[in-house]
């Protein structure tokens, strides 16, 4: 009888919640995929069970591949988010160094300022970036969201790693400098080895920030050849008041594969790095 107590009660602590939450977060992919292999007649029968395709089809996945650019647009995507990521990361890193490590007069405003700076929101800045996009003669290129992106990745790629640096024990870095090392050599060889679960903190959500970003890609990007996913799936599958809603379900959950692929593949090495990142001191 305890026995079976403690099964129930663990069931409905523990495995009813952790069901519920799978479903409600799978439910959107769910939906996306039986959106964009159901045949339009059952697509727009207000008669059928939304949630059952009764005739599966790749129609729609092969509109998209052959009718669209989307295979150009998943390259920008993956081209500006993979760029846009390290350069964030390198000048992050820079500027979130110093702060956590030396003391200087006015850290701690620069501090504050950089966390300010990510607080502003994208559409009382993405005016004066269009004014300095034209000025530079970059418009319709992917060097445009490739210099405005790091505008906000790069306040908030600072404000993660300050906190993983100040993590890190002085003491350290106090020896490797007393055993011989620069302050960049002890910044390299002790500090971000061990802060590499902020670096992939940093560099996961940059990465996802800079691949999902519209507003910028919609002002900077007019043409169908230098367009991102969100942009183009919206700006081409959407024709006036018609959608395609079977070629946008498609584009939806094919541009998540490769978040949701570098989600899974980093996992392991972001817990493996906290669980092995913990010095004693």
């Amino acid at each position: 009888m305890v026995e079976r107590r403690g099964l129930g009660s663990r069931i409905l602590r523990l495995y009813l919640p952790l069901t519920v939450s799978l479903v409600v977060m799978l439910f959107p992919f769910y939906w996306m995929l039986i959106t964009s292999i159901k045949p339009n007649r059952e697509l727009y029968n207000a008669r059928i069970m939304p949630l059952i395709v009764y005739h599966p089809t790749l129609a729609h996945y092969v509109d998209l591949l052959t009718q669209t650019n989307f295979l150009t647009w998943t390259y920008n995507t993956m081209l500006v988010a993979v760029v846009t990521t390290a350069l964030s990361l390198v000048v992050g890193t820079m500027v979130a160094y110093p702060l956590a490590r030396m003391n200087f007069p006015g850290a701690a405003v620069v501090a504050i300022g950089i966390a300010a700076t990510y607080l502003v929101p994208q559409p009382l800045l993405f005016i004066p970036m269009a004014d300095i996009i034209n000025r530079l003669e970059l418009g319709d290129t992917l060097s445009a969201v490739m210099l405005t992106y790091p505008t906000l990745l790069i306040p908030f790629c600072a404000w993660l790693l300050m906190g993983y640096f100040k993590s890190v024990p002085r003491e350290l870095e106090e020896a490797a400098r007393i055993d011989g090392a620069s302050r960049f050599q002890a910044m390299w060889r002790v500090v971000l080895p061990l802060a590499t679960p902020g670096l992939l903190s940093a560099g996961i959500f940059a990465f996802t920030l800079a691949q999902n970003e519209f507003l910028y890609a919609l002002t900077f990007l007019a043409k169908s050849d230098v367009r991102t996913v969100p942009v183009g799936a919206i700006t081409e599958l959407i024709r006036g008041d018609v959608f395609y809603w079977g070629q946008l379900m498609a584009a939806a959950l094919l541009g998540s594969i490769p978040v949701a692929v570098i989600y899974s593949f980093f996992v392991d090495y972001y817990v493996a790095g906290l669980t092995a990142g913990s010095v004693k001191t």
